[in-house]
């Protein structure tokens, strides 16, 4: 694993970074990265760039904290951002290059992942979890509802299977989470399904332990629909509704990277084009 840099955030300093990352409501945004992902060119540039060329969401990046999981990221980071947070995963476990789904290192970072974030409601935080392979274009704050104490994405949303509160399969590259006994008792209670389900990932047991531990612990789980929190897998791209563009359901950094930015262009076009529209009508 590469070596943690010499001067690294401990344990303590995470509260001291999340104070002052957050916003109304304690409520702070959050996305994890290694070397891979964060060098020059990379995602995290792409994934920066669309908040500075979203609309309204540029104030955002102040409330951003980007985890790092090991030493080269957060170097990086830290030239570029001034939220960054080393989170030492321990050795033994490769956290810089890319990781291929599935693959020993892909589901220990996934559950790395998640245990970070219980740790975070620990402290008193909400947070909106993004992963850097998503591209933003609006506030996608305004869309969880006051009464989830959990709000999720999926691959394909289901309108007929009982939505936003439905069986809908998760995905975790959005997830929304408030501060509260149950929600963190959900949390942990997630981590541990791992051992009945091994070797699956945080989604995969997500599937099959919500319903349980919704039940369990008073949780109130809501999905969030792909014309809001869209994705390649359901490309529902109606720019006058999105706030967010996921690269899922693509394989490798550069395939991603590639789609990503055609979609981040898309948008670009679609700013202009009703800026023209707008200029046209008061004209």
């Amino acid at each position: 694993m590469q070596a943690a840099p010499a001067v690294v955030p401990e344990d303590d300093d995470l509260a001291v970074l999340l104070r002052s990352a957050a916003m109304e409501g304690n409520t702070v945004i959050m996305t994890f990265t290694n070397k891979a992902w964060t060098s020059p060119g990379s995602l995290l540039d792409l994934f920066l760039e669309s908040f500075r060329e979203g609309d309204n969401t540029e104030p955002l990046l102040k409330h951003l904290v980007i985890v790092a999981v090991d030493g080269k990221a957060f170097e990086q980071c830290k030239l570029v951002h001034p939220l960054c947070y080393y989170l030492d995963v321990g050795s033994g476990v490769n956290m810089t290059a890319e990781k291929a789904y599935m693959s020993k290192d892909y589901l220990e970072m996934m559950w790395v992942r998640n245990k970070f974030q219980t740790r975070v409601l620990e402290l008193g935080y909400a947070f909106l979890f993004t992963d850097m392979d998503i591209v933003w274009f609006r506030n996608a704050l305004l869309h969880i509802p006051v009464g989830a104490d959990i709000t999720i994405s999926s691959d394909k949303y289901k309108d007929d299977d009982g939505a936003p509160y439905g069986p809908q399969a998760a995905n975790g590259g959005f997830l929304y989470a408030r501060p509260s006994d149950r929600t963190i008792a959900f949390f942990k209670g997630w981590y541990e399904a791992r051992k009945v389900h091994k070797r699956q990932h945080d989604q995969y047991v997500f599937d099959r332990v919500k319903q349980e531990l919704s039940l369990q612990h008073g949780v109130v789980l809501h999905f969030i629909d792909t014309a809001y929190i869209g994705g390649f897998c359901q490309p529902k791209k109606d720019f006058r509704r999105l706030c967010t563009f996921h690269g899922n359901c693509l394989r490798g950094l550069g395939l991603k990277l590639e789609r990503l930015r055609g979609v981040l262009d898309e948008w670009k076009k679609f700013r202009i084009a009703e800026q023209h529209s707008a200029n046209n009508t008061t004209s």
